[in-house]
């Protein structure tokens, strides 16, 4: 049986290692995983009941369309029904833009560092990808345009930047907006947003209507604490979300995601408070670099990336010892981590390892 050509050396996206594993290979009993940018502080307390609710329905189909849902999400967005799609996160999101639009040869426009999944779906529809590279951690938004071809298809921008974590403040994405020619589409991920505190952000909503090319994309799986469930959403024009919903799978999202959706929708004062309190963490953790000497770039989101000057992987190694899961590995930074902005307690149990981890690094040099 012979695949397709462009994906025998595709790389198979790695996430964060789960705390069961870790605690399975290495023998530890306590864990605390800052790896994926999951909520630490869980979802709103109405999911849980939602869920409960729904568990006797399970012998049932889901709603294809997610009808009851899109109508809330988008009496809050200030948009039409006609302007959703919700997906199996917005990852499947990102897939099925690949599947609706790319034709091999395709050229398509991204960071050079920047969330994977949009190089390796492009990769599997056989587009060219042009990364472009990123000006002390954020969007270069010129070079990118300087970029643009006949052949351009797609423009990603991920805002705020997983894993840099650093904003495109909204003037210049407006600049930029207004620069790429309307047949490009820029897909902008959001995935983000709720947790930006920053005046200078834009909403990429309230710039749908003045832009026909663009699409924006969010989850639940970050701020709303949904990861497990997977529910994610686009918005765009009705005639970009037709095209997409031609490519979509029926019930790509489940009865329990949906009615969890609705009831952490209904929930935006948990929202806030998880907004505060990671404001909190990003200011207790900046403060803990600064006194370890240690670089890092703006924090916008519920992470932040930090120079650990030496081999990430190998302080990795180290944290993971300790029970502490972080994320390295990235190729154009290879001395820094990401690290989930936690709780108080998961911050300080951080630092700590973190310290005697850089501690044994000297040691061994």
């Amino acid at each position: 049986m012979n695949p397709k050509p462009n994906i025998v050396n595709l790389p198979v996206y790695k996430p964060g290692k789960p705390i069961e594993e870790v605690k399975r290979e290495l023998g530890l009993s306590e864990v605390i995983k800052l790896a994926s940018n999951e909520n630490p502080y869980g979802s709103a307390p109405s999911v849980r009941a939602a869920i409960i609710a729904e568990l006797d329905n399970l012998s049932l189909y889901p709603d294809g369309s997610a009808t009851e849902l899109t109508s809330k999400l988008a009496s809050q967005l200030g948009v039409t029904n006609d302007n959703i799609i919700f997906g199996c996160g917005s990852d499947e999101i990102i897939a099925l833009i690949t599947r609706a639009f790319f034709l091999p040869g395709d050229e398509t426009i991204m960071a050079d560092q920047t969330f994977s999944v949009y190089k390796s779906n492009a990769d599997i529809e056989g587009a060219i990808t042009i990364e472009v590279p990123l000006a002390h951690g954020t969007h270069d938004l010129d070079a990118m345009l300087a970029r643009i071809t006949d052949r351009t298809k797609i423009i990603w921008i991920c805002n705020p930047n997983n894993p840099t974590g650093t904003i495109v403040p909204e003037e210049a994405l407006i600049t930029f907006l207004n620069a790429v020619p309307s047949h490009v589409m820029v897909v902008l991920d959001e995935a983000y947003c709720e947790y930006v505190t920053d005046l200078s952000y834009s909403d990429g909503i309230k710039l749908l209507e003045h832009y026909p090319n663009l699409v924006v994309l969010r989850t639940f799986s970050k701020i709303y604490g949904l990861a497990a469930l997977r529910i994610g959403y686009g918005v765009a024009s009705p005639q970009i979300i037709t095209l997409i919903n031609q490519v979509r799978e029926p019930f790509n999202t489940t009865r329990i995601s949906q009615v969890a959706a609705l009831a952490a929708l209904d929930d935006q004062e948990y929202v806030q408070e998880c907004r505060r309190l990671n404001s909190a963490g990003i200011i207790q953790l900046q403060g803990e670099f600064e006194r370890l000497g240690l670089e890092y770039f703006p924090a916008h989101g519920n992470f932040i990336m930090v120079d650990v000057r030496k081999s990430a992987i190998e302080v990795f190694d180290s944290l993971l010892r300790k029970g502490i899961i972080v994320r390295a590995g990235h190729r154009i930074y290879p001395t820094f981590i990401r690290v989930t902005v936690g709780s108080v307690e998961q911050n300080n149990a951080f630092v700590t390892a973190l310290e005697q981890a850089l501690t044994e690094q000297k040691v061994r040099a």
